[in-house]
């Protein structure tokens, strides 16, 4: 059995706060709640309601039936222009790399 829709939308939040450098206090700030409450959402131990599903799908500009898919389906959808910079992406797995081709 797959994922729940919970499941799938707390994952595609995370994977688009994740791939656009976003915190939890950012995206609470856009919800128009606190930091905590997007925490206890993500957590499980409150739901996303099908109003938080659309804001949060137009903040990231993605449709909302991406965002319920699950996280592969909400970051392909993720406009280039809403990613994080490739340079921030790769400072720690350049470093690790370098570290593991010296003799």
């Amino acid at each position: 059995m797959g994922m729940s829709l919970e499941d799938r939308v707390r994952s595609a939040v995370a994977a688009l706060l994740h791939a656009t450098g976003e915190s939890q206090t950012e995206l609470a700030a856009v919800l128009g709640v606190s930091q905590a409450q997007v925490s206890r959402r993500q957590s499980g131990s409150a739901g996303w309601s099908l109003a938080d599903c659309e804001a949060v799908a137009a903040h990231y500009g993605i449709d909302v039936l991406d965002l319920l898919a699950g996280p592969t389906r909400a970051t392909e959808a993720l406009p280039a222009a809403r990613r994080r910079a490739l340079g921030r992406q790769a400072g720690p797995h350049r470093s690790a790399a370098t570290e593991g081709r010296t003799s």
